[in-house]
């Protein structure tokens, strides 16, 4: 009997240790991913900020800036994507929406990312914009892979339509969590005017035909949750200005808006709630249950060695051979 359940235990210990690596390698990557549905929306604010008057032409000193940003899944762009490229993609129609201190627009931004669901690589396919440009990422953008590592990554950036690394500079402990600490910086560079002007009348193409430019600079700052790869705090210290042209007097430059954007306290606390309760399942693949497996296995196999140990203890009587009978005597 100690025999038969040696070998059952055995059996199952081999189940379970091979059942760890398996759950680590193989059913992770393919488990984990960004539901294609998702939809989350940010709320930041500069304060105070500078912000150009369009009525005067002259940058002024105001309260706050608001910056709301929102990511929505489209299901149905998703679905059409992965039947030509043959793997689980996320599209998300993003949003850049600043407001002044009364509310009234000062640009608007609308962006397409489409994204690996697993890996968060870009996907190349036909809807990918910024503000309505084609545009080719390269890089990581809003987010980082799970299980993010302690090395520089590519981060796209969306004014310049550019792609560049950004550095990893420590860890560090916010809110309870153990996060990484990102930066980037981009120098001044020429990029766009919005499609969308904040004053009735004056286009992007009435702007360059007065020979003025947009000019743009920021660092970039992000604390990532390096077990999910969701950022849980972000900030910018932003600058934008216009640059020459009829449109400015003298022909010099204006500051177009100025400030330390960063993310409204209720919104980071909702946030680091929702990445603590999403880190939990990530580790249940990587972590607890292959680790758990394994130490069942190796607890059933010293159980089943016990046993058959215990079946061929010496000084235990073998079972009673069968008697042949005495040869009667002559």
């Amino acid at each position: 009997m100690r025999r038969k359940a040696s070998l059952v235990l055995l059996a199952f210990a081999v189940f379970f240790t091979t059942l760890s690596p398996l759950m680590r390698w193989y059913a992770f990557p393919r488990l984990a991913k960004i539901p294609p549905s998702q939809y989350q929306d940010m709320v930041l604010e500069a304060g105070p900020a500078t912000l150009l008057d369009y009525g005067t032409m002259k940058a002024r000193r105001v309260p706050k800036v608001t910056i709301v940003q929102t990511l929505k899944g489209n299901v149905g762009a998703s679905d059409r994507i992965e039947k030509t490229a043959g793997r689980d993609v996320v599209v998300w129609d993003a949003l850049s929406y600043v407001a002044g201190p009364d509310g009234k627009m000062v640009s608007e931004v609308p962006e397409r990312y489409i994204f690996d669901a697993h890996s968060q690589e870009p996907v190349h396919a036909t809807g990918e914009t910024v503000d309505g440009d084609p545009v080719r990422r390269e890089g990581i953008e809003y987010k980082w892979p799970f299980l993010t590592e302690k090395r520089d990554y590519t981060y796209f950036d969306a004014q310049t339509r550019t792609s560049a690394p950004i550095h990893y500079k420590g860890t560090t402990t916010f809110h309870g969590l153990e996060v990484y600490y990102f930066e980037q910086t981009i120098p001044w560079t020429k990029v766009p005017l919005p499609k969308k002007m904040p004053v009735k009348g004056i286009t992007p193409q009435s702007v360059e035909k007065m020979g003025t430019t947009r000019w743009y600079s920021t660092k970039r700052m992000f604390w990532v949750d390096p077990v999910t790869g969701a950022p849980v705090n972000g900030q910018e210290i932003h600058k934008e200005e216009l640059r020459g042209g009829d449109l400015l007097p003298g022909g010099g430059k204006v500051t177009a808006f100025a400030g330390h954007v960063k993310m409204r306290d209720d919104y980071v606390a909702s946030t680091v709630a929702l990445v603590k309760s999403q880190r939990t399942l990530v580790l249940l693949l990587t972590s607890y249950l292959p680790w758990g497996f394994l130490t069942l296995g190796a607890a059933l196999l010293a159980l089943a060695l016990w046993l058959e140990a215990r079946s061929r203890r010496p000084g235990e009587p073998d079972q009673a051979a069968p008697q042949l009978p005495e040869p009667a005597g002559v």
